[in-house]
């Protein structure tokens, strides 16, 4: 998961129009991975037309998919295992999260 950019306030990171940016770049592979409903895509597109460093990072984020893909032959992992790693990382925002607040 990629971190906000050096130039990128961690205000500015972990709010912008009211979405968070951690939120945002932890649902990317959601969005990747065309495994979001329609309203969660709008919100994290939205998200993205606007925030510049979001947007950067979803950049690199889709060209690691798309090598990985390549290069392992586009397996799939299996829904549990996408499951669980989903909320791995949403664990590992909200402790960011939490440790950035304090």
């Amino acid at each position: 998961m990629m971190t906000p950019p050096d130039n990128h306030s961690e205000e500015g990171f972990l709010e912008h129009d009211h979405v968070d940016c951690a939120a945002v770049m932890a649902d990317v592979y959601l969005l990747l991975d065309h495994e979001c409903d329609q309203e969660v895509r709008k919100r994290l597109e939205a998200h993205l037309d606007e925030c510049g460093p979001c947007l950067e990072a979803y950049g690199v984020e889709e060209k690691i998919k798309r090598l990985l893909s390549r290069k392992c032959g586009g397996d799939r992992a299996p829904k549990y295992l996408r499951e669980r790693l989903t909320i791995e990382i949403r664990k590992q925002v909200t402790i960011r999260r939490v440790i950035a607040d304090d």
